[in-house]
């Protein structure tokens, strides 16, 4: 696979189209199978590890996804590397950092990534752009029981699939939704929404998942459990509860606007222009500045930026991606320095394209 090429592209899943897309950057559908002949992870040692990658590997490259897989190994990429799959959601923080044989199968499209020796012995997931739950879990039952047809997962007529951690057991199923909520965030309403999303056992995580922080206001949305509930009740769950929140952050949105539209289109134009204009900028201010301004192209204020092309700085502009485009390791302070520039002529060109 060649990165290289890649840091000219994005995913289909960053793409901006979709239902309710505005704030819905994307949907997700992950499954945790294990092999029933092999004990879980925790338990394995090199030997029986590499044994499951080779099996697994040449399961999923059998796979008709009705587009190309490229498999890629983990464990010999460099760490760069690594973390420049975690920037573009297509491996787990976890899966990255790990040791021993490990691999990855991608679509050509990115919607779909198959992680083999990550935490389970195998984690199937499918991307979507805006809100399109139904879709992700087509494909991946699809995907799921083609491969069931090829091994045998480890199950429990009592329990359902059983899994590394006790949380996934069951149905083995994460569902959901990553939000982009910056105005719930400016006015702290945002608190309200965790306390709720609590109350129905649903959890709140970073960009990157699981003990990962929030950064440019984003937020991932998905199920706590799975044991003793459906995979289509999981999923008419967060149905029923992200347009809630997309409702109440366009509400807070448009409220923001009529109390004070000359205020708020002056912290958005400040965001852009530092954006066209700095020198030098740190990963988090930018994931800050692009928030603003993806929240402003979405309320009007301004008409000279598209949706996707945000959304692809926010990928673009993480520090592996960086260095893959500066072809070169940069210290924090280069990365700053790179970050910058690549900004200005990303933006620039922006101009040039309208001229």
């Amino acid at each position: 696979m060649d990165f290289d090429a890649l840091t000219g592209t994005s995913g289909e899943w960053l793409r901006g189209t979709g239902p309710d897309a505005d704030i819905v950057v994307s949907s997700r559908v992950r499954l945790a199978r294990n092999l029933a002949q092999f004990p879980f992870l925790s338990r394995a040692d090199d030997s029986v590890k590499s044994e499951l990658e080779s099996l697994l590997r040449s399961k999923v490259e059998g796979l008709n996804l009705g587009s190309r897989l490229n498999y890629v190994n983990v464990n010999t990429l460099e760490s760069l590397d690594r973390q420049f799959l975690v920037e573009r959601q297509l491996i787990s923080p976890e899966h990255a950092e790990s040791h021993g044989s490990r691999g990855v199968g991608i679509s050509e499209g990115e919607n779909v990534s198959l992680m083999i020796n990550e935490e389970d012995h195998l984690r199937i997931q499918v991307l979507r752009s805006g809100l399109a739950l139904d879709e992700c879990w087509e494909e991946i039952n699809r995907i799921d029981d083609s491969l069931e047809q090829e091994v045998t997962y480890a199950f429990s007529e009592r329990l359902g699939y059983l899994t590394a951690c006790p949380t996934n057991v069951g149905t083995g199923i994460r569902v959901s939704v990553m939000l982009h909520l910056p105005a719930l965030v400016l006015t702290k309403e945002i608190q309200k929404v965790f306390q709720a999303l609590q109350k129905i056992s649903l959890a709140v995580r970073g960009l990157y998942g699981e003990r990962s922080q929030a950064m440019g206001d984003f937020y991932q949305i998905s199920n706590q459990v799975t044991l003793g509930k459906s995979e289509e009740k999981l999923i008419a769950t967060l149905k029923d509860v992200v347009p809630n929140i997309v409702s109440y952050e366009r509400r807070v949105r448009n409220a923001l606007v009529e109390e004070n539209r000359q205020s708020l289109h002056d912290q958005i134009s400040r965001a852009y222009g530092i954006l066209q204009n700095a020198q030098t900028i740190s990963s988090e201010e930018t994931m800050h500045l692009l928030s603003s301004v993806r929240m402003g192209i979405n309320l009007g204020l301004i008409d000279d930026l598209e949706i996707p092309t945000v959304n692809e700085l926010f990928i673009h502009t993480q520090p592996a991606h960086l260095q893959k485009l500066r072809h070169e390791h940069l210290e924090s302070a280069d990365r700053n320095i790179a970050r910058a520039t690549f900004l200005r002529q990303r933006l620039s060109n922006r101009d040039t394209e309208r001229n």
